[in-house]
Parts: C-alpha cells; sequence; structure tokens
C-alpha cells in the first residue's frame, strides 16, 4: 500500500495507549507523527497535496489489562496531549477532561473494553470459515500461509508459515465475565479496521507482530493499513529509555544510601507501596519520586508529564521529539509544529535507534526562552510557576512580576529555573539570627574581608545610599542610586557595591542584576539584611583583629 490512499478515501490515523501510566516521550513521538499525517491530509501538504478527502486522527484507549488500566492514567495521557497541542479529532469520553469530557466521532466505543460484542462477532466470522480452534478456553487463530507485507520504514518483510506460532486471540473467559477478552492482537486489527485506519503508526517493538495481524487482516477480509515502524529512543548509554527508568535509579540511590522509608503519612498505604517496590514487586513512578527527591536528587525525565513539570515548553518538546528518528534535510532542525507539517514524510523515517539528548534539548529550549519579548517570557514564567509552587507571588503586584521575570529572563533554561534560583528572595526565618554559616565563605572571603574588610566599608556606604531612596524602591531608582554611590566615593566600579550587596541579601556572590534582585526584595528587607550581615563580619572581623 503506498503512502497515500485513494483521492476518494480519507486518511485516518490513531494512536491507542494503553492507560497504565503516564504518557512516555516514545509514546508522544508515536502521537506526533499520527497527528501530523492526519493534518497532512486535512491541509493538502506532503504527500497528500493531491489528496482531496480530509484526515482524522483517533484517541483510542487499549484497557483490556484490567489490573492496570484506570481512569487516571486515561486523564493524564488525554491532558499530556492537550499540553502538547495534539488534540485529536475523534475518541471516548473522559472525564476531567474539559472539552472532552463526552466521545466526539461516530466510529466509537474508543475503550476496548466497551467493544467486547465486536470482538465475539469477528471471532464468530473466524470459527466459521475455519481460522481458529479452541485452547484450554482460550481461542487460537490458525497459521497456515507465509505473510509478506511492506513497512514504510523496514521494506518488505516475509515471515514464514512455521516461523509463526498459533497464537492466542481471544483469552479464557474470566469468573464473573459475561464475554472474554481479547487479545492485543485481535482487538488491535479489528479496531483499526472497523475505524478505517489507514496508517498504523507505532513503536518497532511491535514489528514482530505484524504477520500476526497481516493474517488476521487477510482472514477478515480487511484491506489492510499501511504500517510505519519507528525506532526505538535509547539513553546516552544505549539502554532502551524505559519508564522503568525513574524505579532503577530510585532503587540503587535507596541502596548506596540505606535510605529507610520517610514517614509518609499523607499518602494512602505509602509504606506497603514502598515494600513492594523496594523488593521490585511493581515500578510505581510515584514512590520512585518521592525516594529520589527525599535524597535531594533529580527525578529523570522520562514521561511528557515530567518534562511539562520541570518547565520545557511543549512546542520544543514536540520539535525534538520530531527528530528522533526523522529529519526534514539539511541544517534545519529548529522549527514548529506547522513547518513539521509541511516537511514531513513517513519515508524519512529511518531505522537507527536515536539517543535522547537532554543537553540538546535544554540548549533548544534555552534559545526559545531567550528568542521571546520579556512579556512573554513574564505571561509563561507565572502561569507555570503559581499553580506548582504557591508562592508569594501569588500576591505580588504585576510590575513587581515584570520585575521578577526581567531579573530571570536571560537565565532561564526551562520555566522551572527561576524558582530553584531565586529561593534567596523567600522570607527569613525569624527563630534563627544569621550566622557566618548563613554566607557561601568562598564569597565573603573574596567580597567582604579582602583588603581589610574593604567590601564591608563600601557595604555600609551602600546601605546609607539605598536608605535614601523613595519608598517604591524601583529598579531605575536603585540602578541611578548606586551609580551615585560608586561616583561619590570613588569607588573602582558597580562591582565594588554590587557583590558586597549580593552576598548581604541572598548569602552567595550569585544573583540577577543587582537593581532588579534589591527591587524584588523590597527596600526594608534589604536594609536588614544589610544590617544583619554587617553585625555578623564586623564582629568576626574584631574577633580576627
Amino acid at each position: 500500500m503506498s503512502a497515500t490512499p485513494a483521492p476518494h478515501k480519507p486518511v485516518v490515523t490513531r494512536f491507542a495507549p494503553s492507560p497504565t501510566g503516564n504518557l512516555h516521550v516514545g509514546g508522544a513521538r508515536t502521537a506526533l507523527y499520527a497527528w501530523v499525517v492526519a493534518q497532512q491530509a486535512k491541509r493538502n501538504l506532503g504527500p497528500f497535496k493531491d489528496h482531496s478527502s480530509g484526515g482524522s486522527f483517533i484517541l483510542r484507549f487499549e484497557d483490556t489489562d484490567r489490573a492496570r488500566s484506570s481512569a487516571a492514567s486515561e486523564r493524564q495521557i488525554a491532558e499530556s496531549l492537550l499540553w502538547l497541542g495534539l488534540d485529536w479529532d475523534e475518541g471516548p469520553a473522559i472525564q476531567g477532561v474539559p472539552g472532552h469530557e463526552t466521545a466526539t466521532g461516530d466510529r466509537g466505543p474508543y475503550r476496548q473494553s466497551e467493544r467486547l460484542p465486536i470482538y465475539h462477532d469477528h471471532l464468530a466470522r473466524l470459527r466459521d470459515a475455519g481460522h481458529v480452534y479452541d485452547d484450554d478456553g482460550a481461542v487460537r487463530f490458525r497459521v497456515t500461509q507465509d505473510v509478506t507485507f511492506t513497512d514504510a520504514v523496514y521494506g518488505q518483510v516475509t515471515v514464514k508459515a512455521d516461523d509463526i506460532e498459533d497464537f492466542v486471540i481471544m483469552k479464557a473467559k474470566a469468573d464473573g465475565d459475561d464475554l472474554a477478552f481479547p487479545t492485543f492482537h485481535f482487538a488491535v486489527v479489528v479496531d483499526d479496521a472497523l475505524m478505517d485506519v489507514t496508517h498504523v503508526i507505532r513503536g518497532v517493538e511491535h514489528l514482530a507482530n505484524t504477520p500476526k495481524h497481516a493474517a488476521l487482516y487477510d482472514a477478515l477480509g480487511f484491506p489492510r493499513p499501511l504500517w510505519c515502524h519507528t525506532p526505538s529512543i535509547m539513553n546516552p548509554d544505549g539502554s532502551k529509555m524505559s519508564k522503568r527508568d525513574k524505579a532503577k535509579a530510585a532503587r540503587k540511590a535507596a541502596a548506596e544510601r540505606s535510605w529507610p522509608a520517610p514517614p509518609v503519612t499523607n499518602i494512602d498505604g505509602f509504606h506497603e507501596r514502598w515494600a513492594d517496590f523496594r523488593d521490585k514487586k511493581n515500578d510505581d513512578a510515584g514512590i520512585a519520586s518521592i525516594v529520589l527527591r527525599s535524597l535531594g536528587l533529580g527525578v529523570p525525565e522520562i514521561d511528557a508529564s515530567d518534562f511539562r513539570a520541570t518547565g520545557y515548553l511543549p512546542k520544543v518538546l514536540l520539535n525534538y521529539l520530531s527528530l528522533l528518528g526523522w529529519n526534514p534535510g539539511g541544517d534545519l532542525e529548529r522549527f514548529g509544529l506547522d513547518q513539521l507539517v509541511d516537511a514531513f514524510d513517513l519515508s524519512r523515517i529511518n531505522k537507527a535507534n536515536p539517543k535522547f539528548d537532554r543537553d540538546k534539548l535544554l540548549e533548544f529550549n534555552r534559545l526559545a526562552i531567550a528568542e521571546m519579548t520579556t512579556e512573554q517570557f513574564n505571561d509563561l514564567l507565572w502561569a507555570f510557576c503559581e499553580p506548582r509552587y504557591g508562592t508569594d507571588g501569588a500576591e505580588w503586584s504585576d510590575a513587581k512580576k515584570l520585575i521578577y521575570s526581567k531579573a530571570y529572563h536571560d537565565r532561564a533554561r526551562v520555566l522551572s529555573d527561576p524558582a530553584k534560583a531565586s529561593s534567596f528572595l523567600d522570607p527569613p526565618d525569624d527563630e534563627v539570627a544569621p550566622s557566618e554559616n548563613h554566607y557561601d565563605p568562598k564569597a565573603t572571603k573574596k567580597w567582604l574581608m579582602k583588603n581589610d574588610t574593604q567590601g564591608l566599608t563600601d557595604l555600609e556606604k551602600a546601605r546609607d545610599t539605598l536608605a535614601a531612596v523613595g519608598d517604591d524602591f524601583a529598579p531605575e531608582a536603585i540602578e541611578a542610586a548606586l551609580e551615585a554611590c560608586v561616583a561619590e566615593h570613588g569607588m573602582k566600579n558597580l562591582g565594588s557595591v554590587a557583590q558586597p550587596l549580593r552576598v548581604a541579601v541572598s548569602g552567595s556572590a550569585v544573583t540577577p542584576p543587582i537593581h532588579l534582585t534589591l527591587a524584588l526584595i523590597g527596600k526594608a528587607e534589604t536594609i536588614r539584611r544589610i544590617d544583619a550581615c554587617l553585625a555578623v563580619f564586623k564582629d568576626a572581623a574584631k574577633a580576627e583583629g
């Protein structure tokens, strides 16, 4: 089958995850490619420039794993797709997902668990034709012929009948069930055929299943789709990028540090879940995250929701994912969805398994943030920060929020960076008096105590200058006052006061531009912190003298 159906036949693609966890980035890439092909058909672009019948992208849940499937997973997958901008034309009702709380499309139901009578109707057809037989309560499909099919990436594949086992297509009926459940092989073929799917885009791990699916298509008399199997996404060390990576990292860290389960009381059944996780009875991502964060370690970004929580931009993640196994040719690497829809072609997907380069993705994201206006960054940053951190920023004026965004715009690689870098803005603990331990020793030695405590002397002068600034304490007024202080006292440059001020108000020598830093802290708190620092280090200087 060619990549382009007959002009009178609509292009139909689908994304059919199992709702047993979050949306893995490999699944996100599959969904992206399927969405792009449908968009090309809708817009008559790429290989569909002469195609006039449109396209549809279907979301379908393969939920026959009843022990592990959940409505929560369905919601998470749907929310991740929508965050990425990959909305679907047809799909199930998903409670809690605005805009999709009722089913759309007329090819449903869109959950396998709701399609059992359909599978049994087609099983009866196969039974009447002699294609199946019973085996210990299950039903097997009889393979009698060699199978040849064409894949968009791997070309023509032929498998001998003797190399394909008679495989189970209907499981034995469980106690309490009215109807037995199908296996993946049978359900996916019936669903794709009845939903008129023209392009089946999925991971290369399914390539070995395709001879069975092709045989079922033929036995049922359905036209075959175009199959396209995409390469696996690998970690930099060559291992497959897996949902289990979080669990592996957490178990390793817990073992190395003899980590005991903490007294977590707000999570139902936590200690039992931890024990099962530790003993490798499950790979609970929630437990893995708790372990890693409690040890002060980062959580490996594996799922789309991980990248969202870190503060990657969805357009950047999509851009990068599109390049994992495909390229548009030439030197073009950074582009938007519209450019991807223009350029994408299944024939350019290669067989080699790409490695996920987090440094490259991070640089893509940094560049995208740097290219924004400060106002655009401000809008994105606060939309990201306030619901996640519950910061005092929720009470800040719009003007102060914009100052914060100016301070961190050129320093942010991801949207979570500012919050991590600005912890010094948090209100001080009034119960704990400042001591030398509050300040970075290298910074104090270089900027306060060097040259016979010249930094403390300059800090005192800056303190008096800042105390005279108006109560609005605006960045422009602060900058002008400090420049005047430098000129008045014959200091070498602005750094003569900026660096001691940074140490005094933040404990380190690294903050955003000093006028923005002080404006964010506020006049009263700035003066209080300077006074506290002077008290600590003047006492230390006297003790040394």
